[in-house]
């Protein structure tokens, strides 16, 4: 069964809302909102796939959340059309500008209504099926790094706002390189398949976000999530990883292919960043592998 988009309708005529919504809730699912601010409330926990957006509203007006719309990395993807009773060219520009990527005028025309939401729907639909392509990894199927560096930078702003923790697990394969030559890089492509899945199988939330990082290392993104929790899940992907039993003779701590992870948490803020969470993570990583792998070390980072 073919999941219904989600059309978000925003105009402080609550006439015009309800004909709007009567006229698309046939093939869309729809939400309603009578000001700016009720909108982006609504966008923080239910993501639209396009917004019908008034631009003539009292305090904040359809100008103003749009441009919040677009510089936030969670929405700014999200194409709003807006809803004027100005057909001039002037403000058709001004709207263009600020990100929308079409205009509805009143009176509406309700089958041109219909096949501009559809037409810019079937264009989102392309465009993230070209972006999903582009963000996984071709050999394991999870994230890639390029999608990895987005979600971190839009669950980083998230937890900003919100002022809770993230924490992110860098994981590495022990002696990979020397996997490789002694079973040759096919049975290392398995290797990294079969470890990537099982990564994968451990994570509880739809949040949780497994990436390859690059070659034989991994990052995980666990949003709202304390020290503690992040190196459970730690704990359970070296078990799980264990569980393969994937010979490798050529390793100093197990017979079989093991991990060794760096384990960091942080809580966003004026003196944190993106980079110093990855740093921090990457050293912990470094100071497991030095201290001879198969090892996790874990540590909050201030």
């Amino acid at each position: 069964m073919e999941v219904k988009q989600t059309v978000l309708v925003v105009d402080d005529l609550v006439p015009n809302v309800k004909l709007l919504a009567e006229t698309l809730k046939q093939n869309y699912n729809i939400l309603e909102a009578t000001s700016g601010a009720e909108a982006l409330d609504i966008v923080k926990t239910k993501l639209p796939d396009i917004i019908l957006l008034d631009v003539m509203m009292p305090e904040m007006d359809g100008y103003a959340v749009c441009t919040a719309l677009k510089s936030d990395p969670a929405t700014n993807h999200i194409p709003i059309i807006f809803i004027t009773a100005m057909s001039d060219s002037e403000n058709e520009a001004k709207g263009l500008e600020a990100g929308a990527v079409d205009y509805i005028t009143k009176p509406f025309n309700i089958s041109l209504v219909r096949a501009r939401v559809n037409n810019h729907l079937v264009l989102k639909q392309y465009r993230d099926n070209l972006e999903t392509m582009s963000m996984n990894d071709g050999l394991t199927g999870i994230a890639n790094r390029r999608c990895f560096d987005v979600i971190l930078e839009r669950e980083w702003m998230r937890m900003l706002r919100n002022g809770r923790p993230i924490s992110l697990i860098m994981i590495d394969i022990d002696f990979f390189k020397m996997f490789n030559d002694e079973y040759g890089h096919p049975a290392g492509d398995e290797c990294l398949k079969n470890v990537a899945k099982a990564l994968r199988e451990e994570l509880k939330r739809p949040s949780d976000i497994l990436a390859r990082y690059g070659g034989e290392e991994f990052a995980c993104i666990l949003s709202d999530t304390s020290l503690e929790g992040a190196h459970m899940l730690a704990n359970a992907f070296s078990r799980a990883v264990l569980q393969l039993k994937i010979p490798n003779k050529q390793s100093t701590v197990n017979e079989c292919v093991t991990l060794s992870m760096g384990v960091g948490t942080i809580v966003p803020g004026a003196n944190n960043s993106i980079s110093k969470l990855i740093k921090g993570a990457d050293d912990l990583l470094y100071e497991a592998k030095r201290n001879g792998r198969n090892i996790i070390k874990f540590s909050n980072i201030f």
